[in-house]
């Protein structure tokens, strides 16, 4: 089978970027796993989401932004995005990348552009969650997270499991009241700061899972990993923990029928719903990291 790095690597390559991207055969496939280009697009599947018992986050795609004036584009989108999903009466939570509001910039110019959006969503009677990309990022977006945390309730974290260091992270977001999505990780990261093997990053997210069960506040266990989420099931109802206290996330097109399954268990669902034109990136992520979804795209192409 293709290894994660070697499928991203061929993705990378024009040629093949510009079949995908521009080859009509290919549109259906891409629709499985983005929304579409437009928010038109998101809402729309966010509507059929919500018609079938789930909650939705919407995403915006970027990252890495450099320049102050897409930053501040990407800015307007999600103000347009949260009232939006509100007039819709739709679940109002979005998620945001802070390098896409300007982290490589300047601290202050992306807090400031995330304050923005915190206070949009307030209004609207949403929620933000920031989504942790690698680890350089990992104690600018805490730092950033901890400031506005004490103003916005509203606004929620993510914390990879693989990182030695999520420990301690997560018993201080306990004792703070955050909500935190709980997540495996998916950058490549060294030995020296993350778990190499994925026997061990399989035990540390139960082990924070179950911290986040116990003494979380509305925890998001964020995994397509069928084992897991019936340990995690066990464990709530060992420890009379409501399925109201807490919820399951998985991306938009991935594991389509766990995921209904869990609905009709009566759990919460929320599925992860990106849309915008920066969605080729995400889409070659999706494929690496699942077996399952290479070989679905690799049918597809022999059809």
């Amino acid at each position: 089978m293709l290894t994660r790095a070697l499928v991203l690597k061929i993705a990378s390559l024009p040629p093949v970027r510009h079949l995908i991207t521009r080859g009509r055969p290919f549109r259906k496939l891409v629709d499985r796993f983005v929304a579409g280009e437009t928010l038109q697009d998101a809402i729309r599947v966010a509507q059929q989401l919500q018609s079938r018992g789930m909650k939705v986050s919407i995403d915006y795609l970027g990252e890495s932004v450099r320049d102050r004036q897409m930053a501040e584009a990407v800015v307007g989108e999600y103000l347009r995005v949260l009232p939006m999903l509100a007039q819709a009466g739709l679940d109002t939570q979005v998620s945001v990348k802070l390098t896409q509001l300007g982290l490589d910039i300047e601290t202050d110019f992306c807090r400031n552009n995330l304050e923005r959006i915190v206070q949009c969503a307030q209004g609207a009677g949403g929620f933000v969650r920031i989504d942790m990309e690698s680890s350089q990022y990992t104690q600018r977006t805490l730092d950033i997270f901890y400031i506005l945390h004490d103003r916005y309730p509203n606004l929620g974290i993510v914390i990879q499991a693989y990182l030695y260091r999520s420990e301690e992270d997560i018993e201080r977001l306990i004792g703070c009241k955050a909500s935190v999505r709980l997540c495996k990780g998916a950058y490549a990261e060294p030995a020296s700061i993350a778990y190499p093997k994925r026997s061990q990053v399989n035990a540390a997210y139960r082990r924070l899972m179950q911290k986040l069960l116990l003494y979380g506040n509305a925890p998001a266990l964020a995994t397509h990993d069928e084992s897991i989420i019936r340990d995690a099931i066990a464990f709530a109802q060992d420890n009379n923990i409501s399925p109201q206290r807490f919820e399951f996330e998985m991306l938009y097109g991935i594991r389509r029928d766990l995921q209904e399954k869990l609905v009709a268990q009566g759990y919460q669902m929320r599925v992860y719903v990106p849309y915008g034109e920066a969605w080729y990136p995400y889409f070659t992520r999706r494929l690496a990291e699942r077996p399952a979804n290479l070989l679905f795209f690799l049918r597809h192409v022999l059809r």
